[in-house]
């Protein structure tokens, strides 16, 4: 073990004497390390957090949930989007039925989904995200709210006039959430009181805008709006531990008894499984992350072939010493480490080089962004590993050659 570190500080202190006298030279090899790692774990870095943003926002959609409706939301060549378009809409008794003969249900909700202008006085916002719902959307997308609170069954029982506001709603026309509570809202000419204000969370990918929202109680919502002109869904949740493909054949199933479907009919509906669609995201992920990393191991092999070039010009430089070192009892394993040790410390410093760069990309990418980007600690770990298996690999023959060199010959060189 001392003799390892005697030689581990004696690698470190001729590389950093290496990086002294050859200040150009050494700087132009870690250069292509560095943006060999910046490429790789700054690719990794970004399709990660955005995976994970992405992924945050499809889980917000409900565990094990499934979307009926009449359109498919993975498109495709199979679900001609004329043939969706005659399909019927949702009914809000579907739901009712639905759940009375299903076995895996834990909840079933009816939503209707269009948009208005609101409007306070002469202040008003076009285009308004209005969500009719019912009691069970709290219990599949739980709400959290900046204040305020739920509808109360009263509220849903009666179709009593009341609504819940987004927070930018609530601050374009209140000045504030706290001063929302109470306030009437105009949708449609009718009017609404505020009981309650979602906490802010910005709009996702998948179009859920709950920030510009103004959601009420169903039975008040379709004495507003036409329901068959608000593109009405039903959300289900299935039970803890029943799996998406079984939920899945079930309601298909329940749905075409429900619809009252001929075994040749095809399917009027759509199920759309929020597992299924987180899958996909994985998957393509997957496959961008891995165009990333080659590209990036493209950068990297041309900054282990400049780190390879400096060790074969160390090794022609140094030959003298290597010569005297073993006249003196050196042998063939303590040279070739101390190269390789040379080389890999080359190439770490290369990597953290590298993942400076990447750091101030994430601060700069996450300020433009609307999601943070991040290293994380596996990414750390991933740069350390590919600069030692780099280091030895530009490091082997030339620190291979320096091993077998007769000692005469080095010296008189």
């Amino acid at each position: 073990m001392p003799k390892l570190l005697n030689i581990l500080s004696n690698s470190l202190r001729l590389t950093i004497q290496e990086l002294k006298v050859n200040k150009l030279r050494t700087a132009l090899s870690l250069t292509g390390v560095a943006f060999g790692i910046f490429c790789i774990i700054g690719v990794l870095a970004f399709v990660n957090s955005m995976e994970r943003n992405i992924q945050t926002q499809v889980n917000s959609l409900g565990s094990n949930t499934i979307y009926i409706d009449k359109w498919d939301y993975s498109g495709g060549p199979d679900a001609p989007f004329w043939k969706m378009r005659a399909r019927p809409v949702m009914k809000y008794e579907e739901a009712a039925l639905v759940k009375s003969r299903s076995e895996l249900l834990d909840d079933i909700a009816f939503l209707m989904q269009t948009s208005s202008t609101i409007s306070v006085g002469n202040d008003e916002i076009s285009n308004a995200v209005i969500y009719g719902i019912v009691p069970a959307q709290d219990v599949i997308q739980p709400l959290k709210f900046q204040t305020g609170r739920y509808f109360s069954a009263t509220e849903f029982n009666q179709g009593t006039n009341v609504c819940l506001i987004g927070s930018d709603n609530a601050g374009d026309l209140f000045g504030s959430a706290e001063r929302a509570l109470g306030k009437q809202v105009e949708v449609k000419g009718k009017r609404a009181t505020v009981v309650g204000v979602i906490k802010k969370e910005g709009k996702n990918f998948v179009g859920w805008d709950y920030d510009r929202c103004v959601m009420l109680p169903y039975k008040f919502c379709r004495t507003v709006f036409d329901e068959d002109n608000t593109n009405p869904i039903l959300i289900a949740k299935g039970k803890d531990g029943v799996s998406t493909d079984a939920l899945s054949n079930e309601l298909r199933g329940i749905m075409r008894q429900v619809r009252r479907l001929s075994p040749r009919t095809d399917d009027n509906f759509s199920l759309n499984s929020v597992e299924a669609f987180s899958k996909s995201i994985s998957s393509f992920f997957s496959v961008f992350s891995f165009v990333g990393a080659i590209v990036g191991g493209i950068s990297l092999i041309v900054g282990l072939f400049s780190i390879a070039n400096i060790m074969f010009v160390t090794v022609k430089e140094r030959t003298p010493i290597i010569g005297l070192k073993k006249a003196i009892g050196a042998k063939k394993g303590s040279i070739l480490l101390e190269f390789l040790l040379e080389a890999t410390l080359l190439c770490l410093l290369g990597g953290a080089m590298g993942l400076a760069l990447v750091y101030i990309a994430t601060i700069i990418i996450s300020k433009a962004a609307s999601f943070p980007v991040f290293i994380s600690l596996p990414m750390l770990f991933a740069t350390i590993i590919i600069c030692v298996l780099v280091g030895i690999l530009a490091g082997i023959i030339p620190a291979s050659r320096a091993a077998k060199m007769d000692a005469v010959v080095a010296i008189r060189s």
